[in-house]
């Protein structure tokens, strides 16, 4: 058979490194709270160009001074044209009054005269719409995780299809939890970026616990009185070698992809990367410590009631 890994053995070590993630991720959700992008809570977002040095906290005092609401800022710059800007982002449950735009308009070019402030690009997101794209975005993270969930139950069903599911879909969760967890910890802001995020990461999760899964059949043909748990360690270890490549190559891509955001200030990047680069060690790691050993108690279990019936 090989060298073969045994990873059920160590589950409980894998769940504790899972659980002990989790609680972190937790207690940083109650220390910096739950950002919302402006996509998904409204508000209005407002691009400047500009030259020379610019202070972004100070733009964001006074604009805050000037309509009492709540502003992030953020200095970027464009890769192709050299293009400095500064971006405003408002939030708040109601859109931008032309006078006030006007009020910090004079404010900021005022207080920053030689930086030729120019109003380049302006966009405002009702409530209505952010709060429709959020359950949007949260019914496109469930469905596609229930229809993984279908899928694995009848692809696998003479392995226990159902049982193959709920862990594949268990892996899942765990993955979207950590993608959400990473924007939690590095406060980023919760958007379409983080949708498009998970989508991705539930494919990159599912297609290596496919690949483990059908390992796990052949294995069973090939073994038939081999014990369930070794056959899957024996499977784990049989496909840790491609798992882990594949997702190195995904991690080296994206982490690249990050560093050049970072360097030039590309904050809408930075916010997929990051989570991308972590959810996908995340897909690696839940796939091979986590759906497998889950499933193999769950089967063990199964047959110890069988035989607990018979008895």
């Amino acid at each position: 058979m090989g060298k073969i890994i045994d990873f059920y053995k160590k589950r409980w070590i894998f769940f504790g490194i899972s659980i002990t993630i989790m609680l972190i991720g937790i207690i940083s959700a109650f220390i910096n709270g739950v950002q919302l992008d402006i996509q998904f809570k409204g508000g209005s977002l407002l691009k400047y160009s500009y030259v020379g040095d610019l202070d972004a906290d100070a733009a964001a005092d006074i604009v805050t001074k000037t309509l009492d609401r709540p502003v992030t800022t953020q200095l970027t710059s464009d890769i192709a044209t050299g293009e400095k800007r500064l971006i405003i982002n408002i939030s708040g449950n109601y859109g931008l009054d032309a006078k006030d735009q006007d009020k910090f308009d004079a404010a900021l070019k005022e207080k920053f005269p030689d930086a030729k402030l120019n109003l380049s690009e302006s966009s405002m997101v009702e409530p209505f719409f952010g709060k429709k794209f959020l359950t949007n975005g949260i019914t496109a993270i469930l469905l596609s995780a229930v229809l993984v969930m279908i899928y694995v139950w009848i692809r696998f069903s003479r392995m226990g299809g159902l049982s193959a599911g709920v862990m594949a879909l268990i892996a899942l969760f765990h993955d979207v939890l950590v993608v959400f967890f990473t924007c939690v910890i590095f406060q980023i802001p919760i958007g379409d970026s983080f949708v498009a995020v998970t989508l991705s990461i539930i494919g990159y999760s599912v297609n290596d616990t496919i690949v483990i899964y059908d390992r796990i059949r052949e294995n069973t043909r090939l073994h038939p009185k081999t014990p369930v748990d070794t056959l899957t360690n024996l499977s784990i270890s049989q496909s840790i070698t491609r798992s882990v490549n594949t997702n190195v190559a995904v991690l080296l891509s994206v982490s690249l992809v990050y560093i050049l955001a970072h360097i030039n200030s590309i904050d809408s990047i930075q916010s997929f990367a990051l989570p991308m680069a972590i959810g996908s060690i995340s897909g690696c790691y839940s796939t091979i410590c986590i759906a497998g050993p889950l499933w193999v108690m769950w089967k063990k279990r199964k047959n110890s009631n069988v035989a607990f019936k018979n008895s």
